[in-house]
């Protein structure tokens, strides 16, 4: 036996040494050995943890992995793509934009086996992403998203200063928003495949005032505007005064270059002085024809005197930043009369200047006619003015004291409120047609009706058929009815500038009536009927002071008039 403490022997030392070498080398051993073992069961085959878009690929060959891509991303590729637009929801067609998977790509971006111990090791426990590759028409990519980004675009509210009630009140600026639409395109581009709803990124629009800005216009002119009212001194003491209400609605402010600038409405203000300047303005008359005198007689011209509102309030703004001196002067302007005296009476007697007399109505036709008569008669059409049927009779109701009679509907004999009036339109317009008068709009009946002169007579219908006439000569007209129980006639009195005469062609291109059965039983008047034709009435004017004449011809077609059987 040894003794304690004696030294140990080579024996020992070199059985440790190799106890040692075992326990290091055997795992290092048994490590490369399932490192290599490994490397030759993967060889060819893609890495492990290797996923794309969701799909794992991992432990794959290269050609399985590309047909599991196929099978399980490409349907994807043939229905809409979910895609939001911050709060909005959308879809992208990928049929429009030509998208396709390219699954070998993506699969060969997986790149080859890694040798690294550790990549293989941690790949046990972790997955490797890669992008899908795909093709798309980029062009349609970037015209559907900026179609997508359209619809949810919204400009910057740039702030204000508003009137509350008459209070001035700041608002704030808000910020607008945008699709990124080269950024969408990308991500788009990139996440499609997943399945998942696609979110595209938006981008903020400034507005480019400041809150510095907003109190500036708040505390500098909107507070001391409403500070107190403005009065405004006329002519013949006269005085007018602008409240700070009235001063609060015509105030606003537009944004310049992230400036607020305020501005003035001054309509808004003009209406609110108008009538209390009134007073003192002379309105500006020509010499014209006064239909209150009987007779009606010659009246002079009168220079005016008006307030110039431009003028007068050309430093207002200015004003309402002040809370000391609100008062304006109001400036005046004259405005001397364009139709003298001398020149009216240049023109000649006060005379009808056109009259027409049409015959045969029915009774209930007959109080229509006088209804419409009653209500044009004695209206005074100015100079420059438009005179309109419709206008002066609608709406001919039984409220309006109009009744049912007798009209003419597809061709046919029926009853309507306010039939007849048509025969008053006529003798309207062949008054203003002697007269001279400019002729604005006037539609013909589709049949001839006898009574009338063929190619110069008018309807009215309801709103859509009227008769208008324009004066535009520089005297007053004005319009006289007189009714009779068998006869309407309609006279223009005036100064007479023409000497009106009509002529007329000869009627041409016949058509055939067709003929109507009515079923027995049914309300029905038979009729012979009336071919259809063609006619053209020509109006000449001869102007009395300068002797030049023009004419002004118009085309009518008629249809024929159908021939009705009444018992079928």
């Amino acid at each position: 036996m040894l003794a304690i403490g004696a030294p140990k022997g080579p024996g020992v030392r070199g059985r440790r040494r190799r106890r040692l070498y075992l326990t290091v080398s055997f795992p290092l051993v048994l490590v490369a050995s399932l490192y290599f073992a490994d490397v030759m069961l993967t060889s060819g085959k893609v890495s492990r943890g290797v996923t794309a878009a969701g799909v794992e690929l991992g432990g794959l060959t290269p050609v399985a992995a590309e047909q599991r891509l196929t099978e399980v991303v490409g349907p994807r590729a043939e229905e809409p793509v979910p895609v939001t637009l911050g709060t909005a929801e959308a879809e992208v067609d990928p049929r429009s934009i030509d998208l396709t998977l390219d699954a070998p790509a993506t699969v060969a971006q997986a790149g080859p086996q890694p040798l690294n111990p550790f990549t293989r090791f941690t790949s046990l426990f972790a997955e490797t992403p890669i992008d899908v590759v795909s093709s798309v028409d980029a062009a349609a990519l970037t015209e559907a998203l900026e179609n997508l980004g359209d619809t949810v675009a919204e400009d910057p509210v740039e702030g204000s200063v508003r009137f509350v009630d008459g209070e001035p009140e700041a608002a704030q600026p808000q910020p607008g928003r945008r699709l990124d639409v080269p950024a969408a395109a990308e991500v788009f581009t990139r996440d499609w495949a997943t399945g998942d709803t696609v979110d595209l990124p938006m981008v903020e629009r400034p507005a480019r005032t400041t809150s510095a800005e907003i109190e500036s216009a708040l505390n500098d002119v909107a507070i001391p505007a409403v500070s107190g009212p403005v009065t405004v001194d006329g002519d013949d003491d006269t005085r007018a005064v602008i409240s700070e209400d009235v001063i609060a609605e015509a105030l606003t402010f537009r944004t310049e270059d992230g400036r607020l600038v305020p501005e003035i409405d001054e309509n808004v203000i003009v209406e609110e002085l108008r009538p209390q300047l009134a007073e003192s303005e002379v309105p500006r008359r020509d010499a014209d024809i006064d239909f209150a005198a009987s007779p009606p007689v010659k009246a002079r011209e009168q220079a005016g005197r008006t307030v110039d509102y431009d003028a007068t309030l050309t430093d207002l703004l200015s004003m309402l930043t002040s809370t000391d001196d609100r008062e304006i002067t109001a400036e005046y302007v004259d405005e001397p009369a364009t139709f003298t005296f001398a020149e009216l009476e240049a023109l000649g007697p006060i005379e009808v200047i056109g009259e027409f007399e049409t015959s045969g109505f029915s009774g209930d036709s007959g109080r229509n006619i006088r209804r419409a008569a009653q209500q044009i008669d004695g209206i005074v059409v100015r100079p420059g003015e438009t005179f309109s049927l419709n206008d002066a009779t609608n709406p001919r109701t039984l409220a309006a004291g109009y009744v049912e009679a007798g009209i003419i509907q597809n061709g046919r004999p029926a009853r309507g409120v306010g039939g007849g009036v048509s025969q008053l339109a006529t003798t309207l317009y062949n008054a203003s047609y002697f007269a001279g008068m400019e002729d604005i709009e006037h539609h013909e009946h589709s049949y001839y009706i006898s009574r009338y002169p063929a190619g110069r007579e008018a309807t009215v219908f309801g709103d859509v058929l009227d008769v208008k006439f324009r004066n535009d000569g520089p005297t007053s007209v004005q319009i006289q009815t007189q009714w009779t129980s068998s006869s309407i006639t309609v006279r223009l009195v005036g100064i007479k500038r023409y000497e009106v005469t009509s002529s007329q062609s000869d009627r041409s291109r016949p058509t055939s009536p067709r003929t109507v059965r009515i079923p027995a039983g049914e309300a029905c008047s038979a009729s012979n009927g009336g071919p259809g034709f063609t006619i053209t009435d020509t109006r000449t004017l001869r102007d009395i002071t300068t002797g030049q004449t023009r004419t002004e011809p118009r085309t009518v077609v008629y249809d024929p008039i159908p021939r009705v059987v009444c018992g079928g």
